[in-house]
Parts: structure tokens; sequence; C-alpha cells
């Protein structure tokens, strides 16, 4: 299971975990969809990697995961 939290601060419980940059999720989250990635719309859900998942699955997720994140850093 992995999880993502935009923020500066370490999250160490859901105090913390509410310190993170919801819009920026959301952005994110639109950003994956727009690329072929469906993840969970909250940022407080788990994502779940399997072996339903090949290696070329891991690897485009994570490339798309980099054009992503180039583009919200502008």
């Amino acid at each position: 299971m992995i999880g993502f939290f935009f923020t500066n601060e370490p999250v160490v419980n859901y105090e913390t975990a509410k310190t993170s940059d919801l819009e920026l999720f959301a952005a994110y989250y639109r950003e994956m969809a727009n690329e072929g990635i469906f993840l969970p719309p909250s940022q407080f859900e788990g994502l779940f990697l399997s072996t339903a998942h090949s290696d070329d699955d891991i690897e485009y997720t994570i490339a798309a995961a980099e054009r992503v994140f180039a583009r919200l850093r502008g």
C-alpha cells in the first residue's frame, strides 16, 4: 500500500496528514488520469500495487508521474 501527501511536514498521523496540499493532490490526480493512471480520488486513501501489474505497467506509471510532476512544477 502506498500513499502520497503533498506537504513539507513528515506525515506521522492524521493531524500531520491534514497539513497536505489537497488542491495540489487534486491536480496530480487529474493529470495522472489524463496519463491513463487511475488513482484513488482522495489523498487519504491508499494505492495498491499487485502482482497483476507488469514491469511495463510500473515503468509506465513512473514515467507518467515524472511527466506530471514536471508539468505541475511549471
